[in-house]
């Protein structure tokens, strides 16, 4: 076992471990790492705990440690640097033409090396830029090309919940996500409902996917016969969230049933003892 801290150079980055050695260390304080970009300026995101040899990348590398005042100072001149770097290399980029968009720059923390990352179609050939800049900063210059999910969680923004972005806010990696846990949440599968602001489907169907699993085992599902006190129906919708049904009474009336304020049996054909109908009908029914 190894006593680590995890470390993030980034908000909602990804989290390193690194050894703690002697270093007294909290939540929130920040750390100067060796890394293999060289040395960088991190957070700590998790305090000191033991992790097993497969969750480390050996060799497992020493906090340098801890930062101080100077060091914030640093920290801070590189960010303002980093906007300037940007807009030299954006002239740049459009005196060669490239067809790529610059999305951000990031030094490393002791000037080592300059990272211009930049999405594009395809590929791009770079190497007059990278001379150009490199005779600008007189360091080294690396351009990294990254995918729209990296583009999204970089530059942030709203999602079409009304929320900050999960991935630029907390979510730390990317997971896979299929088409399969959106059938499975019962979402609509119109691509404008269920893609995120990169196109790609919304990265909450994935962290929220165990919920609608226990959601759903506390659910009768759709085509389910009910008793309802108002006589026998089908289920034809359901609403996961509000644990409401949607159930067909017969000559197109369809009453709206909130589980939460109803006695529920679980068991085929379900059983719906006392049925609290909610006033709704075929019209009135919306998309969830």
């Amino acid at each position: 076992m190894y006593t680590v801290i995890g470390v993030s150079f980034r908000q909602a980055g990804k989290i390193y471990y690194f050894d703690p050695g002697d270093i007294e260390l909290k939540k929130g304080d920040h750390v100067i790492v060796e890394t293999s970009r060289g040395i960088e300026y991190g957070e700590v995101v998790t305090e000191k705990k033991e992790v097993s040899e497969d969750e480390i990348v050996p060799p497992l590398k020493k906090v340098i440690r801890k930062a101080n005042l100077k060091d914030k100072e640093k920290y801070e001149e590189n960010k303002r640097l980093e906007k300037k770097a940007f807009q030299i290399c954006l002239q740049k980029i459009n005196k060669h033409g490239l067809p790529m968009k610059l999305i951000d720059v990031e030094y490393t923390f002791d000037h080592n090396k300059i990272i211009f990352y930049f999405t594009a179609d395809g590929r791009v050939d770079f190497r007059e830029l990278v001379k150009d800049l490199a005779r600008v900063f007189k360091t080294r210059i690396e351009l990294r090309q990254i995918g729209v999910r990296d583009e999204a969680k970089m530059l942030g923004g709203i999602g079409i919940c009304g929320r900050k972005l999960c991935c630029a806010q907390f979510l730390r990696d990317f997971d896979p996500i299929t088409i399969k846990m959106a059938k499975k949440q019962d979402l609509s599968l119109n691509p404008a409902k269920i893609s995120g602001v990169c196109g790609r489907l919304m990265c909450c169907i994935k962290f929220e996917s165990k919920i609608y699993k226990m959601l759903k085992e506390e659910m009768p599902e759709v085509g389910d016969t009910v008793e309802l006190d108002i006589g026998e129906g089908e289920i034809v919708d359901r609403n996961l969230v509000k644990k409401t049904i949607k159930v067909d009474v017969g000559e197109g009336e369809y009453v709206e049933v909130d589980l939460e304020e109803t006695d529920v049996e679980i068991d085929r054909p379900m059983k719906i003892v006392v049925a609290k109908v909610m006033k709704g009908s075929k019209n009135e029914w919306g998309d969830h």
